[in-house]
């Protein structure tokens, strides 16, 4: 059935156009070159690179500079950072935007504790001055737009995003993004969309709303309750990177758009697969790839067995070849 379309519009982030807003998380060990440009083929507002620690962006580690490897498909680019440093930010801010970042998103929504002990990611929240101060530097470092993620604050006694969304505008910043939880939430519970608009409410720049997005319902029912001006997509485009160009579609349209078929679905894969080998490297592609292999394999009959037996081979070529064989039978059902 063809629903109406949701009345979101496009948004300007800066001088950047988005005619439909919805977008990619950046998700550390997920979102990275081979998926971002899988995302982008199917259809995205825009994709924002895995978080990068200023630090080390500055040093140009390899890692970092994996991180930040993009492909002209995806532009325009949105590159985030991390870090609790003003100049550190600034700095890594002026190295990327060289290096063509359309837009620096700035990372203070990250609750996992290697970045928080560094009082980085939301520990930020709990430091409006620093996280003000670290801002200011990024924004008056680029020419280009800076955004902010961040979470509704540390905890339930102090959810201040609104009060530091504020201070961000009021500095400079182009676009908001709340995820719905606290960060000692961690990934718990259910996300509070409602609450972002609280934060919708305290701002004029675009607002984003993230957090247990993973369908096109979800979606609609996230900007209802938001009042956001967009939504961004994380966890649920794990092993369906056509979801955000299914959830675009609807947004714009009230159409709907199929997911791929089964042969589409396993091209993709190995598509993926022989992209993650490049970038990372035979050894370490192979088993960083594992856990898009289960993700596209889940909820297909056998997939748990297929998983236990694939994450154990190290040989590329063998695993594709697994591959092709889990899915030969459901093909042949298909064209049957």
């Amino acid at each position: 059935m063809k629903l109406a379309p949701i009345s979101i519009g496009p948004i300007q982030v800066g001088t950047l156009r988005l005619d439909v807003p919805v977008i990619l998380a950046p998700m550390t060990g997920v979102t990275d070159l081979p998926l971002r440009k899988m995302v982008k083929r199917y259809g995205a507002g825009l994709t924002v690179s895995e978080m990068v620690a200023s630090a080390a962006m500055i040093r140009e580690t390899r890692q970092s500079l994996q991180k930040t490897a993009w492909d002209p498909s995806e532009e325009p680019v949105s590159l985030q950072l991390a870090g609790c440093s003003p100049h550190e930010m600034a700095e890594a801010a002026k190295l990327n935007e060289q290096r063509g970042a359309a837009i620096i998103d700035i990372n203070m929504g990250c609750p996992v504790k290697k970045v928080v002990n560094g009082d980085a990611g939301s520990a930020l929240m709990r430091d409006l001055p620093l996280a003000a101060a670290i801002v200011e530097a990024t924004v008056k470092a680029v020419r280009v737009p800076v955004t902010l993620k961040m979470r509704m604050g540390w905890d339930h006694h102090s959810l201040n995003a609104p009060e530091l969304a504020r201070i961000a505008e009021e500095l400079g910043v182009q676009m908001i993004t709340v995820h719905g939880r606290t960060r000692c939430q961690m990934y718990k519970g259910e996300a509070d969309w409602g609450f972002v608009r609280c934060v919708k409410d305290a701002v004029r720049v675009p607002v984003i709303v993230n957090g247990d997005i993973c369908s096109i319902e979800d979606s609609r029912t996230a900007l209802a309750q938001s009042g956001a001006d967009g939504v961004m997509i994380g966890r649920g485009a794990y092993g369906r990177p056509w979801l955000l160009g299914q959830v675009m579609s609807d947004l714009a349209s009230g159409g709907s758009r199929p997911a791929p078929d089964l042969d589409e679905q396993l091209a993709v894969l190995l598509e993926q697969y022989e992209a993650m080998l490049t970038l990372y490297g035979a050894e370490a592609g192979v088993k960083i790839a594992r856990k898009h292999l289960g993700w596209y394999t889940k909820g297909l009959p056998g997939s748990a067995e297929f998983r236990n037996r694939v994450n154990t081979v190290d040989d590329p070529a063998r695993v594709t070849a697994m591959l092709r064989d889990f899915y030969a039978p459901f093909l042949a059902k298909v064209a049957a």
